[in-house]
């Protein structure tokens, strides 16, 4: 049972956003910066991704978890472990053991990150207007599932070698997002399990030593 309304959930953006303005524009142009930084083939880009990745993370365990869902959802205090536990994985694997590498390239796999970062910054926005939630009272990026589908995008578009508890937590906010989807009308939230799934089938494809790590569509 959803302890919290429709109108709850949609009021929970409308108090977060409000309150961070105009934070939403800093928050869109580190993710900007992180689109950017995986085009370059320089080593400290890949760390700068990383650590973006992290702090978007933290972030949204610290402010919107605690500080704003946990108002009306007890289980939002175990969302923001979780999201915490996220941003750490992303320091200590991108940012202090360099095991990570992001950089786009024009393959398939590429195209397919591209078009949920696509999504996750500018599609999921205009899919929720055109169901009628209207910005303040909307999600958009920097909250948890439009940023869930931009960490699937980068991952599967720019990462090489991810491994795959990366993944382990942005997989299960993508099964709590079928369940928002459905149960609360938020079906812009479709994509996030869509993202999930498309993560799931192209990385194993192909991995040789499924499943702790992945590889690129090139088998580097």
């Amino acid at each position: 049972m959803i302890p919290f309304t429709n109108a709850d959930f949609l009021r929970v953006f409308e108090q977060y956003n409000i309150a961070i303005w105009p934070g939403h524009v800093l928050i869109y142009l580190v993710g900007l910066i992180a689109i950017g930084l995986a085009f370059t083939r320089r080593t400290m880009s890949t760390k700068l991704i990383s650590l973006i990745l992290a702090l978007l993370w933290m972030w949204m365990g610290i402010v919107y978890h605690l500080v704003f869902f946990s108002t009306i959802n007890n289980a939002a205090r175990l969302f923001a472990v979780l999201f915490i536990i996220q941003a750490m994985i992303f320091v200590f694997a991108g940012v202090l053991n360099s095991s990570l590498s992001f950089r786009f390239r024009p393959d398939a796999q590429g195209l397919l990150g591209g078009i949920l970062i696509a999504y996750s910054l500018i599609v999921y926005p205009m899919v929720g207007l055109a169901l009628g939630h209207r910005y303040p009272a909307a999600p958009i990026f920097g909250v948890p599932c439009p940023t869930t589908i931009f960490t699937f995008g980068l991952l599967l578009g720019a990462g090489v070698n991810i491994r795959f508890y990366l993944l382990i937590i942005p997989l299960l906010w993508s099964l709590i997002g079928l369940w928002a989807a459905i149960s609360l009308g938020m079906y812009e939230d479709l994509g996030l399990v869509i993202s999930g799934l498309i993560a799931v089938w192209r990385y194993p494809a192909r991995s040789h030593i499924w499943p702790w790590s992945y590889s690129s569509l090139d088998g580097s």
